[in-house]
């Protein structure tokens, strides 16, 4: 086999199986509403499938994604937002009946296929309400315009420290 050949392979699959990896699934309260942010690594071009579920003594129930087909009951509930590297699922009018284990799934189709996952645990009097500085929180650059901000305007005497 041609040794260019065999390093372009092996470069496609360390993109694939890198450019999926889900870094972390959180879950909070807007409203009446459950919010699950599901961050991931994009270091990919190649278009990744999602899927969105939840586990509930023992049977899986998909409620929302590319993957699996949602079930009826949850398709009217939900609302899908999609970043660069946040997918984000609203579960609405979420009550007791709707507490277990949120899975966030994403797969990147090759071969082989790559899957990545996180789950969290949801239980509704556990749960802390969404604040708006966690939509900040997705990417530091904010702190560093923060501080910079500040010393500029220490720097014109708006303000004094």
């Amino acid at each position: 086999m041609n040794p260019a050949i065999g390093i372009a392979v092996l470069l496609a699959v360390l993109q694939v199986s890198r450019g999926q990896k889900v870094t972390s699934l959180t879950a909070c309260l807007v409203n009446q509403s459950l919010r699950l942010d599901c961050r991931h690594e994009n270091a990919t071009t190649m278009p990744i499938q999602y899927e969105f579920s939840l586990t509930r003594e023992k049977k899986k129930h998909v409620l929302y994604g590319t993957v699996g087909v949602p079930e009826h009951s949850y398709r009217s509930r939900t609302n899908f937002t999609s970043k660069y590297n946040i997918k984000v699922l609203y579960l609405a009018d979420f009550t007791n009946k709707d507490e277990g284990t949120y899975t966030c799934e994403l797969r990147l189709s090759g071969q082989p296929p790559t899957v990545s996952h996180q789950n969290v645990s949801v239980l509704r009097d556990k749960l802390v309400k969404c604040e708006g500085i966690s939509l900040l929180a997705q990417n530091t650059s904010w702190l560093l315009l923060l501080l910079l901000s500040l010393s500029l305007l220490q720097a014109t005497d708006f303000i004094s420290l």
